[in-house]
């Protein structure tokens, strides 16, 4: 089955390519000719025809395994933060749980959500019905995350995850005094990542410009309020006060706060390496007008950027550290994308594309990098 964001592409970008706009490419992809970027469009469809045609047993087997072993981890964790007093079973507690909670917004929760599991039919892992250890609600996630983010990746204008409406991160971005503080947000933006997503997610820039109707703010409004009371009942309530008992009510409390803290500082480095290192193009919204198919593909491989490393940060990435692979097959199995990526690259490489990867501090250093250079007026902002 394919996925909101995928359908919703496909058709748009044959309506466009039957309405004759003039297409102006990216200066990376600038080089190629029509008939080499539908034949790269056709090239990566086989991939994705490959994939859906093998996944089965092995893939549905897998997730649940990630499943179990996360609910084992946060259990644990939990566990282990009644005897909170105790220094040795707090700094244990609040890992395991930090894992866990790592583990199900970003290999499960993110994934599922996308719909890379719904070929399952199973009710309890289905896009439709999970609701994640996060603070916005799934359904508003999906449609800034699925519906707006994928379909319009790095499109100054349309896709506002290009800085969440707080960051300038693109020199296509007009510079406000407000930017100077780029570092300053950032810095406190990454410990309260899940919040900033939240609040990102109600819209309150369409709001303010009349695009979003009152009616629609206060449902969003109060599905947040709901889930918001869910997550402190769980976190700061109900582990606490049971904790409570062993007299540990106040160190489960500090050690559920850090293991939140911990998720959204690595889920915001992730989310970054992705989206924002050196190399990852921004477009303008005349890039995108004429777009076809192939063309939507580049600029998904242009417009993000890969993560080194081994087998374990990729799980704990929720294989993210592929990102240029999830942006071109978001429904697929996040456990297909290490051995798609090789073929993907090998096609970068065959048409002359950038293929950005490279290790966890060089992607994190260069996208830091951007924050800072971007707070600046761009006559002041260094060259690159």
């Amino acid at each position: 089955m394919e996925s909101v964001s995928t359908t919703a592409t496909a058709r748009r970008t044959g309506a466009l390519a039957a309405s004759g706009h003039p297409l102006v490419r990216p200066p990376a992809a600038a080089h190629l000719s029509d008939e080499q970027v539908a034949e790269l469009g056709r090239e990566l469809d086989a991939i994705r025809d490959e994939v859906i045609a093998e996944r089965g047993a092995s893939d549905a087997a897998y997730i649940r395994r990630v499943i179990k072993a996360q609910r084992g981890l946060e259990i644990a964790g939990r566990a282990a933060l009644l005897a909170g007093r105790n220094k040795t079973a707090w700094v244990t507690g609040t890992t395991l749980l930090s894992f866990a909670k790592i583990l199900e917004n970003m290999e499960i929760g993110h994934n599922v959500l996308h719909g890379q599991w719904d070929w399952m039919r199973d009710p309890d892992i289905h896009s439709t019905t999970w609701e994640w250890d996060f603070v916005t609600p799934a359904r508003s996630w999906q449609h800034t995350h699925n519906d707006l983010h994928h379909r319009w990746t790095n499109v100054i204008g349309k896709d506002k995850d290009v800085g969440y409406n707080l960051l300038r991160m693109s020199p296509d971005q007009p510079w406000r005094p407000f930017n100077l503080g780029n570092p300053l947000w950032n810095a406190i933006l990454a410990p309260v990542f899940e919040w900033g997503i939240a609040i990102y997610d109600l819209e309150l820039v369409d709001y303010r410009e009349g695009t979003k109707s009152k009616a629609a703010l206060v449902r969003d409004l109060k599905a947040m309020g709901r889930k918001a009371l869910r997550q402190f009942t769980k976190d700061y309530a109900a582990t606490p006060i049971v904790a409570m008992v062993t007299g540990s009510g106040k160190q489960a409390l500090w050690g559920t706060l850090a293991a939140n803290a911990v998720r959204n500082v690595w889920a915001h480095a992730v989310i970054f390496c992705g989206h924002f290192p050196d190399g990852a193009d921004t477009f303008t919204e005349e890039m995108v007008d004429g777009e076809t198919r192939g063309d939507w593909y580049v600029r998904q491989m242009i417009g993000s950027a890969n993560i080194s490393g081994s087998k374990f940060m990729h799980l704990m990435t929720g294989n993210l550290s592929h990102q240029i692979e999830h942006h071109l097959f978001p429904d697929l199995p996040s456990n297909r994308y290490i051995e798609v990526a090789p073929k993907v690259r090998d096609i970068c490489r065959r048409y002359g594309l950038p293929y950005n990867s490279g290790p966890l501090f060089k992607q994190v250093g260069s996208s830091w990098a951007k924050v800072f250079k971007y707070a600046l007026p761009d006559k002041a902002a260094p060259a690159s």
